[in-house]
């Protein structure tokens, strides 16, 4: 079926098999505003979920909001994140990006992603998770995740660069499920159709997915 099915059915199935079975979607960062989602989005690059989340609270319980964030030296900043990845350069990312808010948005995140990009620290990929996450914009943020699984399912064709994945991901999912896409596919690559061996005798898109399709065939040659 793989072989032969439209791509406007494989994300018809596919948007149909996460809507039953993920229902429910969303981040797994913990904020409580849309200035604590951005300094967990900015911390997050290369690295987990998790980490962030064990350290925001102190960060934000020092820092709370883009006015005391900008007061601080980086190096004051760097003191409450030195245990995730690049805490020199995510420092100053925090730092400089706080300033930015204050100075030229009133304190107040910006929905748009361009605007957002323009923040330091603040690439595409974080630009669309804060205007998707909280802002509800039919916006696709394409990390590891997002692009190897659609790859893998056969919902981006020869994409080689996560905007080219972006491209085709939102041309083809409905507007108003883009935001809940995004959670799907993150999710779905982080705990089954993970980058080394996948998960896929718990994965419901077996039938149809050309990753699994094509590792069936080549087992199927080698007995």
């Amino acid at each position: 079926m793989s072989d032969t099915m439209t791509l406007k059915e494989r994300y018809k199935r596919t948007i149909d098999y996460f809507a039953v079975n993920r229902p429910v979607a969303e981040t797994e960062l913990v904020y409580y505003d849309p200035f604590e989602l951005l300094v967990a989005v900015i911390l997050s690059a290369q690295c987990t979920d998790k980490r962030v989340n064990m350290i925001t609270p102190a960060l934000l319980r020092r820092y709370p909001d883009a006015r005391s964030m900008a007061e601080a030296e980086p190096s004051e900043i760097f003191e409450f994140i030195k245990s995730c990845s690049y805490p020199n350069n995510k420092a100053k990312h925090l730092s400089g990006m706080s300033k930015m808010l204050l100075n030229e948005f009133d304190g107040k995140v910006p929905s748009d992603p361009s605007l957002l990009q323009r923040l330091p620290g603040v690439g595409r990929k974080t630009a669309n998770v804060i205007a998707s996450v909280v802002f509800r914009k039919p916006v696709m943020a394409v990390d590891t995740h997002v692009f190897r699984v659609s790859v893998r399912i056969g919902l981006t064709i020869n994409a080689k660069t996560p905007m080219n994945a972006e491209l085709q991901l939102t041309k083809n999912i409905p507007e108003e499920l883009i935001h809940q896409a995004h959670h799907w596919l993150i999710l779905h690559g982080r705990y089954i159709c993970k980058a080394r061996n996948p998960l896929c005798d718990q994965c419901g898109l077996t039938e149809f997915c050309k990753y699994y399709c094509k590792k069936k065939k080549t087992r199927e040659n080698r007995c």
